[in-house]
């Protein structure tokens, strides 16, 4: 049985993904632990409690330097004994210590095709907004493992989404989740539990 934390900064449509693929079979051999969050108002939070998993807060605000708060979220998540991380959302930066302590054991979903749109700055809305603004036809998610560096960790799955006429930043997030986000995840999660099989 894999044994997966969930890490996500909002309101957790991904990780609603992935308790709904463990729910209808989509994802097999996987049990979700905990969900973190760095948001105590984040609604992943709510939807964690409400399907019975461990919802934790683990926010760099309560610590008086980034240093004790990456500590703090190792040894929390250490606790848990995971097989897997996996980010959904989650706006902070992995310590580097986490991303060796659980190398190729952590993974995360990007709203577009990396290398294109990715990197510092770019999440959530921002994504989608500079690919309108770059009128590029394509667009997509990857789901790919966690490195030192930010979104260049050997990509797992992509998957494409055609940009619309008309389309705007909120518009094309919601296709771009729909047709991409919410299946890759489950399915990378999936293969990843299955393929000692």
């Amino acid at each position: 049985m894999l044994k997966i934390a969930v890490m996500v900064s909002g309101g957790g449509t991904n990780l609603q993904a992935i308790i709904d693929g463990i729910d209808n079979g989509t994802i097999t051999n996987t049990q979700i632990v905990a969900v973190i969050s760095n948001n105590k108002e984040a609604y992943a939070l709510t939807r964690a409690k409400e399907h019975g998993i461990a919802a934790l807060c683990i926010s760099p605000k309560s610590y008086d330097t980034r240093e004790a708060f990456n500590d703090a979220l190792l040894n929390e998540v250490n606790k848990l004994q995971v097989d897997l991380i996996v980010l959904a959302g989650y706006l902070v930066k992995i310590p580097e210590a986490m991303v060796h302590a659980y190398s190729h054991r952590i993974i995360n979903i990007h709203p577009s095709l990396i290398p294109s749109f990715c990197g510092v700055g770019f999440y959530g809305l921002h994504v989608h907004e500079a690919v309108l603004e770059k009128g590029v036809k394509i667009t997509g998610a990857t789901v790919h493992y966690v490195d030192e560096g930010m979104d260049t960790g050997e990509i797992i799955y992509q998957k494409a989404v055609e940009v619309c006429e008309g389309d705007t930043p909120e518009i094309l997030q919601k296709r771009v989740m729909e047709q991409a986000e919410w299946k890759l995840l489950p399915a990378a999660i999936n293969m990843i539990a299955n393929k000692s099989k």
